[in-house]
């Protein structure tokens, strides 16, 4: 078998695209609001429905992985590479539910699902000192290093190793 699952396929890239888009988004616009500014409510409704979206696609992602057949891991040639490439998937999973769960530490642990959804009360003054919020921060500094990781290593197969990787998660036929 040379590709994936075309659902595999379809919740990878929109997850992707979901993942970057938060995390430039969070750390450029959620992020430097001031909590007392009006605009920062708005930002979190959005970046609170689409967090909880990437949970649920995780979820759903690995029951498709885990019921799906899969291609062999792709390899470098090197088999030290070869094992961090698998290793930095594993992570990416873990590192994502890491920080759907911080998130949802924050918005449930701080009261923000009934601030943001409910308009009951106002945003703490500072959620910056608050553990899911430190922690959230943290996880997605590792996380945007792992997507660096993951993209620079798909080009480094696709430009350097001309291996076709990217067709592996792409559509079409699968053989």
């Amino acid at each position: 078998m040379t590709r994936y699952h075309p659902l595999l396929v379809t919740i990878h890239w929109l997850m992707g695209l979901l993942i970057i888009m938060m995390l430039i988004f969070g750390n450029l616009v959620t992020g430097p609001l001031d909590n007392a500014d009006p605009e920062k409510i708005e930002a979190l409704t959005g970046h609170m429905a689409i967090g909880v979206t990437i949970g649920m696609l995780l979820i759903f992602r690995i029951i498709v992985r885990v019921r799906s057949q899969t291609p062999a891991h792709a390899t470098t040639g090197n088999p030290m590479l070869d094992k961090i490439g698998v290793a930095t998937h594993h992570l990416m999973y873990v590192v994502v539910a890491g920080m759907v769960l911080s998130g949802l530490g924050m918005g449930l642990g701080l009261g923000l699902f009934g601030v943001v959804y409910g308009g009951e009360g106002a945003l703490p003054v500072d959620l910056s000192e608050r553990l899911p919020a430190r922690a959230h921060d943290m996880i997605s500094n590792i996380l945007l290093l792992l997507v660096v990781l993951h993209v620079a290593a798909a080009f480094y197969h696709q430009l350097i190793l001309r291996d076709g990787l990217f067709r592996r998660m792409w559509f079409g036929k699968r053989q």
